[in-house]
C-alpha cells in the first residue's frame, strides 16, 4: 500500500549534522575580504591584457574607465583583474 503524497505520520524530522573539523583542510580557510578596487585618474598609464597598453581618458566614478589603446577606445567595468594600472 502507498502513502498519499506529503503523509509523513511515523517519521521523524532529519536532523542537522554537525559539521566535522579537520585539521590542515583547504576547506576551513576562512573567506578573505577582496582588497579594494584601484582607483584610476585621467592620464594614468595602463595594461591590459587583451588590449594592451593605453591611457585613461575618462572615469565613471567607481564603477568604470574609458580607456584608449591607441587602436580604439574602451569603456571598462572596474574592478577588473585583466587591467592594471603601470
Amino acid at each position: 500500500m502507498s502513502r498519499p503524497k506529503g503523509d509523513t505520520e511515523g517519521m521523524s524530522p532529519r536532523q542537522a549534522a554537525t559539521r566535522r573539523v579537520i585539521p590542515g583542510s583547504p576547506f576551513n580557510v576562512a573567506p578573505t575580504i577582496a582588497p579594494p578596487a584601484p582607483r584610476f585618474s585621467i592620464d594614468d598609464r595602463v595594461s591590459h591584457d587583451r588590449f594592451g597598453l593605453g591611457t585613461v581618458v575618462a572615469t565613471e566614478g567607481d564603477a568604470a574607465v574609458v580607456v584608449d589603446f591607441g587602436t580604439g577606445v574602451r569603456r571598462i567595468v572596474i574592478p577588473d583583474a585583466k587591467l592594471i594600472r603601470l
